[in-house]
């Protein structure tokens, strides 16, 4: 009895994970920069490494290692691991990393309207410059982009029914038919967003405007892929009988971050694509 546990906390095995994320992050990072320099000579010069090969062993070392420590949380929820002292530890995380989310995005937005507001001429930055930058060709806000913000706020609503459907009527069949809409419509807005971006008139490189547009509209790109994963992930544990009125953390992480998606869309909406045009 002297090794009883009195507590609610959840004290976690060793685990080698986190040193592997390490090792794998920096593979990936450091393959990455080698790839984009055009190779690295190594070991006193003796080896020159070039391609994308060193960026994808770290990459596929980044999702595994995603995959396996993610199975063990789920598999640590399931067996009842996560106290309601451990569920509120995982909320209060899971918020902090949205609002460490909300100050990557305030970085592209603070450049865009740095530069929309002073942008860059040949005599005078704060007189002289054009925004967007002649020759720019913006796209027209109310065609495709508002169809995509319609299936996106649409998706974000599908996913408040789910969430509805689990937390306050323990209804299994309709949490999945709208985690089943939602992705469905997560994976529209990506296809339409990639035929838009094949049909721009700017690159992403030669200026200011074109960096900024596509990488603040690309990042969110990205995480609308990786909220799609997210919620199609819940909604395979939701077909596998997870999921309570009392314990949907796991799901509650995925709508919360899905909101997130959608408001950051919006704020890209009315910014890039209206005001800025």
């Amino acid at each position: 009895m002297a090794h009883a546990k009195n507590h609610d906390y959840h004290i976690l095995p060793p685990s080698t994970l986190p040193l592997m994320a390490s090792v794998f992050g920096f593979i990936m990072l450091f393959g990455a920069v080698v790839w984009m320099s055009g190779g690295m000579p190594l070991f006193f010069e003796t080896v020159n490494v070039s391609g994308p090969w060193m960026f994808l062993i770290g990459l596929v070392g980044v999702l595994y290692v995603m995959f396996a420590w993610w199975a063990e949380v789920v598999h640590e929820s399931e067996t009842g691991d996560h106290t309601p002292v451990v569920a509120i530890g995982l909320r209060y995380g899971f918020i902090l990393f949205v609002m460490s989310e909300v100050m990557f995005f305030a970085a592209w937005f603070w450049s865009f309207f740095k530069h929309a507001m002073y942008p860059m001429g040949p005599e005078s930055p704060a007189v002289d410059g054009v925004w967007p930058p002649a020759g720019i060709e913006t796209f027209d806000p109310w065609h495709l982009p508002l169809i995509n913000t319609l299936i996106l706020l649409c998706s974000g609503c599908a996913a408040t029914w789910a969430h509805h459907a689990i937390a306050h009527e323990n209804n299994r069949k309709d949490m999945i038919n709208g985690l089943l809409i939602a992705v469905v419509l997560g994976l529209i807005f990506t296809v339409f967003q990639a035929y838009e971006y094949t049909h721009a008139s700017f690159g992403f490189a030669g200026n200011i405007y074109g960096a900024n547009f596509f990488m603040a509209t690309g990042f969110h790109g990205f995480h609308v892929v990786v909220g799609t994963i997210f919620l199609f992930v819940c909604m395979l544990r939701a077909m596998k009988g997870h999921f309570t009125p009392e314990r949907h953390v796991g799901f509650e992480a995925a709508a919360w971050y899905w909101h997130f998606v959608d408001v950051v869309w919006l704020f890209l909406f009315a910014a890039v694509y209206i005001w800025a045009g």
